[in-house]
Order: structure tokens, then C-alpha cells, then sequence
């Protein structure tokens, strides 16, 4: 069809009605599109955190040893004249040599103790070799396992020798002695620290090397053959942990320039600022900051650490550069070793940095080990540089003058840099250079407010940029900053704390030994807060709390559950949310909260919550009570009775709209199985006896043969999927067909055939998605006998379950919990399914008679049931294999109903233990009751082990998943906001096809449609299909056959996808519908037991995935059918035998959706139109039909809110849902005599009500009036019928094998009965038909499997 490349640039219509028409698709809310639905309720991957010092060291001895010999020359070195001569800022010879040699050692301590004060100093002033012996001993024995550092001044020495020597002295003075750096090594142990000031030095750092490579050749020989003399010797210390720093390279003289200081190095490392502005004013670009001479730096005034003077604002700015060079040219790892794991040799590296500068420009060049990238290039020093001179440039006139001293701008414009980045930066791209300034602007409080600003923002970009802050050292000045009483940074801070703790959650601890949960707790109660800060602060006490007793017990004297309770209908709802996990977590375990709780009535509190509009809070308020019920400590009557309210409050959400909920609910009723284990094994024996006694004719057993699907040549396979659990494939029907199936799995794309779950491979199985778990761990209670248990127990009951008498609460849990194993969504299924598996096992076990425990057989654990894949489908079966005779008569293992196995299927006889064979791997998903294969099996009635174990394995991740929301940006503009985002570009292009669409389908049908049998598409589908719906924009339609889905490509004729719908074997898909049509669709689909699924991802490249799934209808079994009235009964039921089964007597399911305001009418076999809001996935209003026969049709108007409903008796009627269930049926027509097929309100706002009955009479009703307008007569026996929206067109299908279409005069326009170019063939019994909603095409369904569509005549198109 060239259809639309014809029209494709047509400017047909003009620009304005074009953009209008886009504004409505751009108006209309989206469904089922919320993260819930799109995303694995799972929390976020945990990043390893290397942050943390795993050994914060310190250097607490320091060996000083200076070698200078005053006065004195060495040999190999020939000074120049005039000569650097300062060691530690004084000159040697402006007194006496001893003298001087004293004053220097104490200077160069002063020195040291400005960066460490608290160490033990030690001087060796011209030492022999036993004195430094001696000392290094000395101080490593005291200094035990931490750091010694070693000085080494070798001015008045010989060079370092090339046998990795270095020079001191004989007592007289009169020689100079080798000491060997090895023998250095072994003295001062490890960890340590070496600073060698002296020519040459980078001789002692290649010695230095070699030796501990030789030592650590020597170790490993000693540890492989103790025999070794090697091994005899007291074993040398390991150099792994050593540093070292040394002036300069292995063939450098030091700098002899006598503007200089001759320790240049030791000036750099000890007493940087005062040697960096010496250099700065010996540097030519110092002419331009005049009057500044070299005495007057020695005046600036101030002290290093007040951080207002001018000297301590220049060193504050110089240790800000200095880190920041080390952050962004080191190594993360090596950074942190260096720069923060000890503050002396953090400090002595920082100023590395400026000797590595300093002492270049004079060609020398210092060296560390570990080695350093070079830095003394780098852009910072230039800002550096800014600083000096700004603050040098004003230095005369403070002197002078005295005027005050203006604060550099240094850190205010690293600040506004950060921001550039922050504001201007791409999404990949190097971190920012300015983090660790913004780091020491944290110290300031001038700037204090914007930098912590400016680091949230910087934070909120993701878990990367909180790992890179904490990787700085951003934890201890946010932890600090927590005393602080400022108002106007609490947002601030709690914003920064809830996204650590939502990437570290580690941290709960530091936080608690620092008290800093009482900010959070004050923010909390604070009611001037913002909802947003009080939702933060509620979170990172939810994390503080979470399995931390500690915590808990701070929090609970905090007064935190009395806080939570205040907030909790709070119209935020993430705040509501947060307020019950935190709740749910400080009691979870922790008694001395639950009965604080108790006291303060915070289950009823929370009761209120669990209706709330919001799927996520309900979760919440589920997961909150669930864990209330859940403490495991002494139970007396008043908890026992509590529990119980807790219990039936929370079995009414048994049929809430989100799967989110009920996987909640399960894990929360399973905690409450745990604490009354033996009362539910009572009743769990009590219900598998009933099932065993009563055979229930379930539609499953009825041998009808309607319910066979003929056997085909080629079978269609549904594609496989991995959806969760959910990986099923239909049931096939043969043996051969069985192997077919079998070669097909190796096709699926999700890796192999340990994918699917067996038990839907076989006739025998039940057909359901949620049977059994993948490696076919056998269940004790099958699918099957849940399903009949859960219909032996009338579950109609459920409604009334209120206000039970308290010794069937049990019962009634047990109901809920049967209930919830039929579950639509497969997730709450299976962990409905262990959870009653693990009872039903305790229950068996425990009611076992003894003797047969006690006979050697059960001693050992069962044999493992074979692991290779064969079996595994061998034993598909939906009920457990049947147990050998032996132990039959004595297990209270519920039989599987009698059938005849596939022939497929080998005999299985288990062992006597085989009711739980055990198996030696573990699959992915165990058996709740599988302790794992070397435990003995009757250790299953040891309670304690078991209890853990239930508890343990149940949980549904849901607090992680809303804990990911504060590791995500959240300033963020959402990607289908962001203009210019892909999402966004698709969205619009879907609008502009949408318009298209409507445009040129309208242009056809107002010109009038006077033919429609043109067939444009014709295919076998691979089941009798039952329902047809078009896709409002795109070229797909699909087709449902009993219980799977086909998609059809109708404009290129192929097939797109077919997969299966997962409705249990005995029930059909009686309705589809397509959500979101105009944007992202999804596929409801609609089957007769009530229950509604929504699919993704179909008819595209990607497997279908189940959005959500839940009990739309709760009465409806398919054994409640309505009956049609008796006279015309005859005609509706031979009607209904043409279509498919699930039309016997009554109408399924049928539904209406409005996309306007996103709600979802559901009716059919019950006596109610129920409506479910999308949004909140909860049921709104329930309407009473006040008949006595089914729905069989709905049509709604959200302009008008009223709905049309035909009913099985004939009746048409009109209900307004703004008024009371009593007065909202506001017309009733009554003209029909038989089932209606089908009743259409226009939407116009004057629109008619059209309805059809099986006799074939179309009538036509004003609202306003009680009788018709118009009737027509059309063929009898209507199996089929749909009316055309937009063109006045309706077509009838019948079981005389024909379709009429007319129009609304009365005139038919066209009759098909015969496939074109199909040999003539004649056109199938219908049992489907529908209109396009805008296009004039006709798709026809029919009962030999064929699907064909028809449209106008080709020159309209």
C-alpha cells in the first residue's frame, strides 16, 4: 500500500491544524510508564569504595643527621666563590662550628615540628656509625609498627658511592666512614621515610632499590627451604612501605648559587612559603611588582596557620594548589598513599611539588619513590603565581601604612571555575580540576555556603562524582560540619549526606559514633523544612537504621518513630514513602521499637497508607507493617492479637492493581507464616486433605473436546522470552511436536534452554507460567492443586474477610496466600509458591510417622534428581511424580489428578525421600525448604535453621530500588523534557505520524466509504483467533488466539511476533486493548478468570516483556458464567459454539480503556463495572449493573463520564460515574430480547448509543429519550460485530460463514464470503472482526484459523 508516501508532503491541510492536532497527543497522559514498570525493582550495583584508609598512618620519631663538619670542606666537592652557605636560614660561619652545628639541628627540628609537633625528635650531629646505629634502633623499637622518618643533611661528606654508600665520621674527625645503606635498611625497618639532602643523592635511591629487591630474594629463599643458611639468619625487614625523597638526580651537584640556601631542598620540604617568595623575587617577572625587596618578605606579617593574615592565607592558598596538582596528576591509588594516609608525608610531599619547581630552574632535579609524574609544569602554578603577587603587591603599604589587608581572590574564582564546569560540561568528560579546592573552602566561611552549593550540585551528577568526592577526602568536613547550628546549610548538608549515603551506606556507623543523626533527626521534625529536605533527612535515618542495632537503638532514643508518625500524611509522596521504610526498618528485628510503635499505635498510623494513590507508598506502608509482624521475640497475647489486625488489614490488598504491592505483601505475610509456623502446618495439612477428598470438576480435568487445540502440521512456536521467571512456551500438543519445541529452545536468544520453565511442555502440565522454578526443583504443592485448593475454599469468601473470628485468621492468611500463587504477575506467583511450598513440606515432614524416619533410608539426603537438561523436561509434568508405593500410604502429598502422560514421558519412581530430592547444584532459584546437599533431610524440622532460611530468601529489593533514586541526578532535566534528547525526537516524530494518520484517514472517510471488500491481507494465524485489534498508527495488528498473542505486519504481510500470553490452561484471552497508542504502546490483554496483563516490547527486535499483571475481576472463576434469558438462549448458545469456548455461557472479560484520563473499565461475568485508575493502579469505583446476566460489552466517554454496557439479557444500560452507586444508573433500554454483542457510545458530545443483539437488530438511542430512534434489521445469528468510529460504518460477522458491512442508513455496502484468490475458498465460521479506528480497513478472524482485512477501494486509498 503506497498509502502513505502519496500523502506523505501533502500540504493538504494547513500548518495550524496540524500543530493542533499535535498539541492533543502532547496533552494525553501516559500509562504503566512510571520507573515501577519500566525498571527490575532491584537496587543499583555497589560501587567498591576505596576511599577509606584501610591504614592511616603516623610518623611518630624523626632521626635528624646532619654531616657538616663547619668549617671544613670535603674532598670531591670544589665549592665556587662567593657560595650558597644557609643551612636552615643561618649562616655556619657567623659562629663557632660547634656552635653553629647545635643551633642548625635545632632550627631544622623547629622546622619539622611546624608539620608535626607531636613526634619524637631526635639530632645526630656529625654522628659515627654506631651513633646513627644506635639511634635508627632506637627509634624503631619505640616507634613499633608505625612510621620513623630519617633526615640526612651530607653537605660536609664525600658524595654518595655507587656501592650505595653514604659518608659520616670516625670519632676524632679525622676520616670519613662508609655507612651502607643496607645496614640503614635493617635499622630503621619499615614503614619509613628517607629525606637525603647531598649531591648525587639519586645514587642512595637506585642503592636503596637494589637492596630491597635482594631482600626480599632473600626472604622468599628463606621461606621456600628452611634448611637455607639464609633461613638460619634473623630475617632482614621488608622495604616495601618505604619512602624516599632526594635532592637530585644520581649525577647532579646541588645548586651552589649564593642568592640561594646551600639546604635548598630541606628549605623547599621544611619551609616552603618562605623559600617560594624568594624565588618569586629572584624571577625577572618581580621587577613588576615594585618595592618589593627581599627583607620585606621577611616582614610580611601574620603567622602560617591563621588563615586571615596574609602568610597564612598564602600558606592556606599554596596547600589548596599543591593538593589540587597532586589530585589531578597522580594516580587515585598513589594519592591517596601519599597525600592522605599521613599527614607529615602529605605535607612533605606537597612541598615536593615546589622543589621539583624550584629546584629545575637551576637544572637540578629532585627525586621521589615512589616516582612522580612531573608537575612542575602545570597550569596551577600560574594561579600561584597570581596569588603571590597580589598579595606581595600590597605588602609596602601594610608596612608602611598599615592599611588593611584585601583577602585574596583566589579561592571565589576557583569556585566560579568549578562552576563553568559544573554548568557548562558535557556528560563524558575528566573530572573537575577544582575538587579538592572546593574541599578547602569547606574551612572558610565566607565561601562555606556557595562551596557546599556548588559540591551538591557536583555530587547529584552521580555514584561516579560521590566516589570521586569521597576519594578527595570530602567525608570528614561534611562529617564536621554537622555540628554546626547554621540554618541556612542544613538543605545543603542533607542534600550532601543523602547522596553519600545512597552510594556508601557504610557510613551510618561514623555518622552515629559522631551523633550526627540528631541533625537529621531535627531536620525531621523541623516543619519549616521543605518536604523534599525532609524526605532526605527521613532517608539517610532510614539508611542510619537499616541492620545496624547500633543505629537503631540511637535513633529509637532520638524519638525517631514518633517524628515519622507526625509526617505521615504528608502530602509529598516520597516523603511518605521514606517515613514507612524507615519505620519498617527501625523496628525491623529491634523489639524495644516494635513496642514503642505499639505504644504510639503506629500500625493503625499506617493503615492509612495502605490505600494511598501512590503504588509506592502502599509498598511501603506494606513493607513497614511487614517487618512489624515479622520480630521473632517472646509472642504474648496482646502481640498475637496485633498481629492479627496487621494480618487481615493487609489481606484486603490482595487484589491491588501493582504487582510492586503484592510482592511486598507476600514477603510481609511470610514473615507472620514464620512466627506462627506451626498453626499455618495445621492448617496446611487441613487443606491439603480437603483437596485429596473433594475432586473438583475444574474446567482443566473437563475432557470437552472443544479445549484441545487441533493438532497442525507445522506448529507455531511462540518466540521465547526471558521475562523474570516467566520464560514459557505454549504448551505443545504431540510428542512430536514436544522434540520440535525442544530443537527451537537452542534458538533462544537469552542463552540456551536452561532459560524456560518445563512445566509448560507437556500436555500434562498445567500450562501456567508460574509452575515450579527453572531446574525443575518439583514443588510439593503443583499449580494445579493450589489452583483447585484455591477453588475448593470458595474464594468468593474474601470479600467478607473482615471482622473473622481470630481462629481462622490462619485460614484466611492461607486463602490469601492461595490466592496469590494463582497470581497473574509470575513474580508474586513464585514467591507465593515458596513461601506455601516451604509450609506444605514443614506440614508433610512433620505429620510423617516416625518409623519411617527412623529407618536407615532417610539418613542420608535423598539421591539428587539427575541435573542433565533431558530429564529436567522429562519430568515436566504441572503435578508432583508420583511417589512409589512404599511410602504413598504414609505421605500427605497431594496426588495429581489422573491423566494419561504424554508419551513422552519416562516412568519416574522417586526414593522414599523424593518428595524433596535434593539437588547438587543450586539453581538459580532454590526450593525454599533446600538446605543444600549435605544436610540430612529430616533437619527440616529443626526450626531455627529453617525460619532464617524463609525469612532470608523472601525479599523484593524494594528499599534498595527507592534508595537508587537519591544516587540518580535529580536536578537533572528528565531526558523527555531535554528538547533536543533522542526520546524526545521520537516522541515528536510518533506525533507528526499520528497526525498523518488522522489527516489523510479523515480525508477518506468524509468523502464516504460505498464499497469495503478489497482484501488486502490474508494469513493463517497459528491459533483460531478470538480477538483482533488494530494499532491505531502503526501497520500492526494483533490477533489472540486462546492464550497467546500474534502480531501482523498488515502493509508488508508478515508475521512480526507471537508469544505466549500466560493464562492458565482453562481460560481464554476475551479482550485486548492498546494503551498509550499514540506514543509508546502497550498491549492489555484481558482473560476470562479476571485477570489483565499489560505487555512492552512486542512486534519490534526486542522479546515482549509483562509491564504489570493483575486481578482485574477477584469473582471471577469461569465457572460463574451468566446465562442468556431462556427463549433466544438456544440462538446465543449455537452462536457461541461457533466462536470459541470461552464464550460458553457467558461473555469473559471485556474491558474499555480512556486514554484522557487514564482509566480502565473492566466487567463481564460479574454484577459490577469496575473502574482501575492507571495511575494508581488501584480500583476507583465498583458500579453496580443491578442485573442478573453478564457484561458483554462497554463503551465509555470521558467527556461525558458516562458508560454504555450491554448486557447478556438484552438490556442496553447508560451509567453516569460522577454520582453514588445507587443513582449512577441514569438509563436503562430494554428493546433487545437477546445478548447484546455489542453497544458503542459515540464521542461526540451528542453522540448516539448504538447497540446489536444476536438476532442481528441495530438500534439506535438518544440519551435523552427512553426509546430508540432507529432500528434496523441485519442478518440473525451475529457472531460477530464492530462499528467503525470516525466512518458510519458497521460490520457483521455470522456463523453462516459471511460478513455484511453496512452503513448507518441501513444499506449494505458490501458482503464477503469468499477469500480472494484463494481458490475460491469460503470464508471460515467468524469468530472475530474490528475496524480500524481511523483507516476504512475491516480485520476478520475466523474459526479455520485464518485472518484476513479488507478495506475501500483501492483509488480511495
Amino acid at each position: 500500500m503506497k498509502m502513505e508516501s502519496d500523502l506523505l508532503h501533502s500540504p493538504a491541510l494547513g500548518l495550524a491544524e496540524e500543530e493542533e492536532a499535535d498539541m492533543k497527543d502532547w496533552k494525553l497522559p501516559l500509562a504503566f510508564m512510571k520507573k515501577r514498570h519500566s525498571e527490575k525493582i532491584e537496587g543499583s550495583k555497589a560501587l567498591a569504595q576505596s576511599w577509606r584508609m584501610k591504614d592511616r598512618m603516623k610518623t611518630v620519631s624523626v632521626a635528624l643527621v646532619l654531616c657538616l663538619n663547619v668549617g671544613v670542606d670535603p674532598p670531591d666537592v670544589v665549592k665556587t666563590s662567593p657560595c650558597a652557605r644557609l643551612e636552615c636560614w643561618i649562616d655556619p660561619l657567623s659562629m663557632s662550628p660547634q656552635k653553629a652545628l647545635e643551633t642548625i639541628g635545632a632550627n631544622l627540628q623547629k622546622q619539622y615540628e611546624n608539620w608535626q609537633p607531636r613526634a619524637r625528635y631526635k639530632q645526630s650531629l656529625d654522628p659515627t656509625v654506631d651513633e646513627v646505629k644506635k639511634l635508627c634502633t632506637s627509634l624503631r623499637r619505640n616507634a613499633k609498627e608505625e612510621r620513623v622518618l630519617f633526615h640526612y643533611n651530607g653537605h660536609g661528606v664525600p658524595r654518595p658511592t655507587v656501592n650505595g654508600e653514604i659518608w659520616v665520621f670516625n670519632k676524632n674527625y679525622t676520616q670519613y666512614i662508609p655507612l651502607s645503606i643496607y645496614d640503614l635498611q635493617t635499622w630503621m625497618g619499615s614503614p619509613s621515610i628517607f629525606v637525603y639532602d647531598c649531591s648525587n643523592a639519586g645514587i642512595i635511591v637506585k642503592s636503596f632499590k637494589q637492596f630491597a629487591l635482594q631482600r626480599e630474594q632473600e626472604l622468599e629463599v628463606a621461606a621456600i627451604n628452611p634448611s637455607h643458611p639464609l633461613a638460619q639468619m634473623p630475617l632482614p625487614p621488608s622495604m616495601k612501605n618505604c619512602i624516599q625523597l632526594a635532592a637530585c638526580e644520581a649525577s647532579e651537584l646541588l645548586p651552589m648559587n649564593p642568592d640561594l640556601p646551600a639546604d635548598l631542598f630541606t628549605s623547599c620540604l621544611t619551609t616552603p612559603i618562605k623559600i617560594a617568595l624568594r624565588w618569586f623575587c629572584m624571577q625577572k617577572s618581580a621587577k613588576l611588582v615594585p618595592g618589593v625587596t627581599l627583607d620585606l618578605i621577611e616582614k610580611i606579617p601574620g603567622r602560617l596557620n591563621d588563615r586571615r593574615t596574609p602568610l597564612g592565607e598564602l600558606n592556606w592558598i599554596f596547600t589548596a594548589i599543591t593538593d589540587t596538582i597532586a589530585w589531578n596528576v597522580l594516580p587515585r591509588d598513589l594519592f591517596q598513599k601519599l597525600f592522605r594516609q599521613d599527614l607529615l608525608v602529605a605535607s612533605l610531599f606537597r612541598n615536593f611539588l615546589l622543589a621539583e619547581r624550584i629546584m629545575r630552574s637551576y637544572n637540578c632535579t629532585p627525586v621521589s619513590s615512589p616516582r612522580l609524574p612531573p608537575t612542575y609544569m602545570h597550569a596551577m602554578w600560574q594561579a600561584w603565581d597570581l596569588a603571590v603577587d597580589i598579595c606581595l603587591s600590597q605588602l609596602p603599604t601594610i608596612i608602611e601604612e598599615g592599611t588593611a589587608f584585601r583577602h585574596s581572590p583566589f579561592f571565589a574564582e576557583q569556585l566560579t571555575a568549578f562552576q563553568v564546569w559544573l554548568t557548562m560540561g558535557v556528560e563524558n568528560r575528566n573530572p573537575p580540576e577544582q575538587l579538592p579546592i572546593v574541599l578547602q573552602v569547606l574551612l572558610s566561611q565566607v565561601h562555606r555556603l556557595r562551596a557546599l552549593d556548588l559540591l551538591g550540585r557536583f555530587l547529584d551528577l552521580g555514584p561516579w562524582a560521590v566516589s570521586l568526592a569521597l576519594s578527595v577526602g570530602i567525608f570528614p568536613y561534611v562529617l564536621k560540619l554537622l555540628q554546626s547550628s547554621a540554618r541556612e546549610l542544613r538543605p545543603l548538608l542533607v542534600f550532601i549526606w543523602a547522596k553519600i549515603l545512597a552510594v556508601d551506606s557504610s557510613c551510618q556507623a561514623d555518622l552515629v559514633k559522631d551523633n550526627g543523626h540528631k541533625y537529621f533527626l531535627s531536620v525531621l521534625a523541623d516543619s519549616y523544612m521543605p518536604a523534599e529536605h525532609r524526605t532526605m533527612a527521613v532517608f539517610i535515618l532510614a539508611v542510619i537504621v537499616n541492620s545496624y542495632n547500633t543505629g537503631q537503638e540511637a535513633c529509637l532514643q532520638g524519638n525517631l518513630i514518633a517524628k515519622c508518625l507526625e509526617q505521615l500524611s504528608d502530602p509529598h509522596p516520597l516523603l511518605r514513602q521514606w517515613v514507612a521504610i524507615c519505620l519498617g526498618r527501625i523496628w525491623q528485628n529491634f523489639e524495644p521499637a516494635r513496642w514503642c510503635g505499639v505504644r504510639d499505635s503506629a500500625h493503625e498510623k499506617l493503615y492509612t497508607l495502605l490505600s494511598d494513590r501512590i503504588p509506592e507508598v502502599r509498598c511501603a506502608a506494606v513493607f513497614a507493617l511487614g517487618t512489624f509482624v515479622g520480630n521473632s521475640a517472646e509472642r504474648t497475647d496482646h502481640s498475637t492479637t496485633i498481629d492479627h489486625n496487621v494480618a487481615m488489614m493487609l489481606a484486603q490488598l490482595i487484589n491491588d492493581g501493582s504487582p510492586v504491592v503484592r510482592k511486598e505483601l507476600v514477603v510481609a505475610l511470610s514473615h507472620l507464616v514464620v512466627q506462627y509456623e506451626s498453626n499455618f502446618c495445621t492448617v496446611a495439612l487441613q487443606f491439603i486433605e480437603e483437596e485429596k477428598n473433594y475432586m473438583v470438576p475444574s474446567p482443566a480435568n473437563a475432557a470437552e473436546p472443544g479445549n484441545l487445540t487441533p493438532v497442525r502440521e507445522g506448529p507455531a512456536i511462540p518466540r521465547l522470552r526471558s521475562v523474570n521467571s516467566y520464560t514459557n512456551i505454549r504448551a505443545a500438543t504431540t510428542a512430536r511436536n514436544l522434540n520440535k519445541s525442544l530443537q527451537n529452545l537452542n534458538l533462544n536468544e537469552e542463552g540456551g534452554p536452561a532459560a524456560f520453565s518445563p512445566g509448560n511442555l507437556s500436555t500434562s502440565s498445567s500450562a501456567s507460567s508460574t509452575l515450579g522454578s527453572p531446574d525443575n526443583d518439583e514443588y510439593i504443592l503443583s499449580f494445579e492443586t493450589i489452583d483447585k485448593m484455591r477453588r475448593v475454599s470458595s474464594y468468593s469468601s474474601l470479600n467478607s474477610l473482615i471482622g473473622v473470628s481470630f481462629n481462622s485468621v490462619y485460614t484466611q492468611i492461607w486463602r490469601v496466600l492461595l490466592h496469590l500463587a494463582a497470581d497473574p504477575f509470575p513474580e508474586v506467583s513464585d514467591l507465593a509458591m515458596k513461601v506455601l511450598n516451604s509450609i506444605a513440606y514443614k506440614a508433610t515432614m512433620n505429620a510423617r510417622p516416625q518409623r519411617i524416619l527412623d529407618s536407615g533410608s532417610l539418613t542420608q539426603s535423598a539421591p539428587a534428581s539427575p541435573t542433565s537438561k533431558g530429564t529436567h523436561i522429562h519430568q515436566a509434568g504441572g503435578s508432583p511424580p508420583m511417589p512409589s508405593t512404599s511410602s504413598s500410604s504414609l505421605t500427605e502429598v497431594p496426588k495429581p489428578p489422573a491423566r494419561e502422560p504424554p508419551a513422552t514421558r519416562p516412568p519416574y519412581t522417586p526414593t522414599l525421600g523424593g518428595q524433596a530430592p535434593h539437588s547438587h547444584q543450586f539453581p538459580r532459584t532454590r526450593k525454599m525448604f533446600d538446605k543444600g546437599p549435605e544436610q540430612a533431610a529430616e533437619d527440616g524440622d529443626e526450626p531455627g535453621g529453617h525460619r532464617n532460611y524463609i525469612s532470608l530468601a523472601l525479599q523484593t529489593g524494594l528499599c534498595d530500588w527507592s534508595a537508587k533514586y537519591f544516587a540518580q541526578p535529580v536536578m537533572k532535566i528528565p531526558e523527555e523534557h531535554d528538547v533536543e534528547s533522542q526520546v524526545r525526537m521520537e516522541r515528536q516524530w510518533r506525533f507528526l505520524r499520528n497526525t498523518r494518520v488522522r489527516r489523510q484517514s479523515r480525508c477518506i472517510t468524509q468523502r464516504g466509504v460505498s464499497r469495503l471488500d478489497d482484501q488486502i491481507f490474508i494469513n493463517r494465524n497459528p491459533g483460531v483467533p478470538s480477538v483482533v485489534k488494530f494499532h491505531p498508527f502503526n501497520t500492526c495488528i494483533a490477533v489472540a488466539d486462546k492464550d497467546s498473542i500474534c502480531f501482523w505486519d498488515w502493509e508488508k504481510g508478515e508475521r512480526l511476533d507471537y508469544f505466549y500470553n500466560g493464562n492458565p490452561r482453562y481460560t481464554h484471552i476475551t479482550a485486548m486493548e492498546y494503551l498509550n497508542g499514540h506514543d509508546c504502546s502497550l498491549l492489555l490483554t484481558a482473560t476470562d478468570d479476571g485477570a489483565l496483563r499489560i505487555w512492552k516490547n512486542f512486534a519490534d527486535q526486542k522479546n515482549p516483556e509483562m509491564v504489570t499483571a493483575w486481578q482485574g475481576l477477584s469473582d471471577m472463576l469461569p465457572t460463574t458464567r451468566g446465562q442468556a434469558p431462556t427463549s433466544p438462549h438456544s440462538l446465543a448458545r449455537r452462536v457461541s459454539i461457533y466462536l470459541d469456548r470461552s464464550k460458553q455461557g457467558g461473555a469473559g472479560m471485556v474491558v474499555d480503556w480512556e486514554q484522557e484520563t487514564g482509566l480502565l473499565m473492566t466487567s463481564g461475568d460479574v454484577r459490577v463495572i469496575r473502574i482501575w485508575d492507571a495511575d494508581r493502579e488501584m480500583k476507583v469505583q465498583d458500579i453496580p449493573t443491578g442485573a442478573d446476566s453478564c457484561v458483554t460489552s462497554l463503551s465509555c466517554d470521558s467527556q461525558r463520564s458516562l458508560i454504555v454496557a450491554g448486557l447478556g439479557d438484552g438490556s442496553v444500560r447508560v451509567f453516569d460515574r460522577r454520582m453514588g452507586p445507587n443513582e449512577c444508573r441514569v438509563m436503562t433500554y430494554r428493546e433487545h430480547s437477546a445478548w447484546v454483542v455489542k453497544a458503542h457510545l459515540q464521542k461526540e458530545t451528542d453522540g448516539h448509543i448504538i447497540s446489536v443483539s444476536v438476532n442481528g437488530d441495530v438500534r439506535f438511542f438518544e440519551q435523552r429519550t427512553p426509546d430508540s430512534i432507529n432500528v434496523l434489521q441485519t442478518v440473525k445469528g451475529l457472531t460477530a460485530l464492530d462499528i467503525h468510529p470516525q466512518a458510519n460504518l458497521f460490520a457483521c460477522g455470522s456463523m453462516n460463514q459471511f460478513i455484511a458491512v453496512y452503513n448507518t442508513n441501513g444499506d449494505v455496502i458490501s458482503n464477503i464470503k469468499y477469500y480472494d484468490g484463494f481458490m475460491g475458498q469460503r470464508i471460515g465460521a467468524i469468530s472475530c472482526l474490528a475496524f480500524h479506528p481511523h483507516w476504512p480497513h475491516l480485520a476478520v478472524g475466523s474459526n479455520d484459523y485464518y485472518m484476513s482485512i479488507y478495506s475501500a477501494e483501492k483509488r480511495l486509498r
